[in-house]
């Protein structure tokens, strides 16, 4: 009887291994062509690497590109950020923001600002994101 147990384990044995090494057969042929597939992809895409970041560092400029760059700077830009809004009315009203919600209002993005005051008072300010008017 042990003899027929140590049979039936031995073919078990050899049955797993036979079919594990059939599995790694398929898995390394299959890693063989995705490696063939993705190395290439990955070193033209570290080749072009250095294109991309020498194209957004500065550089020399033509005569006359300073003055065209100051005038950029100091044209108007689309409205105040969350953020300047926040510290602007901390600073107008003396008082902490303790909550913050964007809102459309017929079309135009206006901040709303929960603020609490040195005396305990909660209250809120709209600061419309265009102009950065509070209400």
């Amino acid at each position: 009887m042990s003899e027929l147990f140590g049979m039936a384990v031995w073919a078990w044995t050899l049955r797993a291994h036979i079919a594990f090494h059939t599995q790694t057969f398929r898995i390394h042929t299959v890693m063989r062509k995705v490696r063939a597939a993705v190395v290439p992809v990955v070193l033209v895409m570290i080749g072009f690497a250095p294109f991309s970041q020498a194209h957004s560092m500065p550089g020399s400029r033509p005569d006359g590109a300073v003055a065209a760059e100051r005038a950029v700077l100091a044209a108007p830009r689309d409205g105040i950020s969350l953020d300047e809004a926040v510290s602007r009315a901390e600073r107008q009203y003396h008082a902490r923001v303790v909550r913050t919600d964007v809102q459309d209002e017929d079309g135009r993005k206006v901040y709303v600002l929960k603020l609490l005051s040195e005396d305990g008072r909660v209250f809120t300010v709209r600061v419309d994101a265009q102009s950065g008017r509070s209400r």
